[in-house]
C-alpha cells in the first residue's frame, strides 16, 4: 500500500527553547509514532547542509517528517501534542506536503514510501537522501562531502537545502527543493562531484543503510525561510505564505 500523503514540518525556535528542543527529541519520537493515522514518523535535527556531524548541526530548527494512512490523518497532527508542544516553542514553522514519486532503498529497516507510482511533475520537487554510515567508513565519507556540497549549493534551480540527522555522526541526510525536476536531475546525473560520489559509493561501502525518495511538492503552508528557501529568477512563489 502506498503512502496517501507525506508531511514535513520544521520548525524555527530561539536559542533559550534549545534545551527543551532536546527533550522533546528524547520524548517525543514514540509518541509521534502513536498518533493516529501514522504509518512512519521520524524526528530531526538539521543542518546547514555544508556538511555533517555535530559542526553542522543547527540547534534552532528540527523537523518531523511523517507518512500518513490518509490526508484526513495529516489534517488533525495540528491538534495533537506533539505538533502543539513544538508549535509553543517555535518563532516560525514551515509544513511541506509531498506526494511520493519515487523511492529506492530503506529507513530503519522498512521501505517508508512504499513504491510509489510516479507521474509528471511540472511544479517543485523535494529530494531526500538518507544514510547510516558504517563506523570504519565515516571519515572518507566526510572528507567526500564538502566539494559536493559545494556544488549543489551552486546548482541552477535550488530552492532550499538543509542536513538532517537522527543522531550527531553517522545517522545523516539533507533535504533539498527544486524549482522542477528537470533541475534535480541535471544536478544528480550531470554534476561532476556530484556523479563521481555516486560513482565511489558502492567501492567505498560508506553505508549500512541508504534511502533516496523524491517528492512532488504539493503545497508549503507557513514560513518558507525556515528552510532557507530562496526564490528563483522569475520564480512565482514568494518566500513565506502557501505555495
Amino acid at each position: 500500500m502506498n503512502p496517501d500523503l507525506v508531511t514535513l514540518h520544521v520548525w524555527r525556535i530561539p536559542r533559550r527553547a534549545v534545551p527543551g528542543a532536546l527533550t522533546r527529541m528524547a520524548t517525543h519520537p514514540a509518541r509521534l509514532r502513536r498518533l493516529p493515522g501514522v504509518r512512519f514518523a521520524k524526528l530531526l535535527g538539521t543542518g546547514t547542509g555544508t556538511g555533517f556531524g555535530p559542526g553542522d548541526a543547527d540547534l534552532t530548527r528540527w523537523a518531523a517528517l511523517v507518512v500518513w494512512d490518509s490526508p484526513a490523518d495529516a489534517a488533525g497532527f495540528g491538534a495533537s501534542p506533539v505538533a502543539r508542544s513544538w508549535a509553543r516553542a517555535a518563532s516560525a514553522a514551515v509544513r511541506l506536503e509531498l506526494r511520493p514519486l519515487t523511492s529506492r532503498g530503506e529507513w530503519s529497516g522498512r521501505e517508508p514510501f512504499g513504491t510509489p507510482a510516479g507521474g509528471r511533475v511540472t511544479g517543485p520537487v523535494l529530494a531526500l537522501t538518507r544514510a547510516r554510515l558504517r563506523a570504519r567508513r565515516a571519515a572518507t565519507f566526510w572528507r567526500a562531502i564538502p566539494p559536493v556540497a559545494a556544488e549543489l549549493h551552486a546548482a541552477p534551480g535550488l530552492l532550499a537545502r538543509f542536513g538532517v540527522g537522527e543522531a550527531p555522526l553517522g545517522w545523516q541526510g539533507t533535504v533539498s527543493v527544486w524549482r522542477d525536476p528537470t533541475d534535480l536531475v541535471a544536478f544528480a546525473y550531470r554534476s561532476p562531484e556530484h556523479r563521481a560520489a555516486i560513482t565511489r559509493t558502492p567501492t567505498e561501502g560508506w553505508y549500512a543503510e541508504e534511502l533516496f525518495a523524491r517528492f512532488a511538492v504539493a503545497d508549503v503552508v507557513g514560513d518558507r525561510t525556515v528552510l532557507g528557501w530562496v526564490a528563483a529568477d522569475g520564480d512565482p512563489h514568494a518566500a513565506r505564505g502557501n505555495a
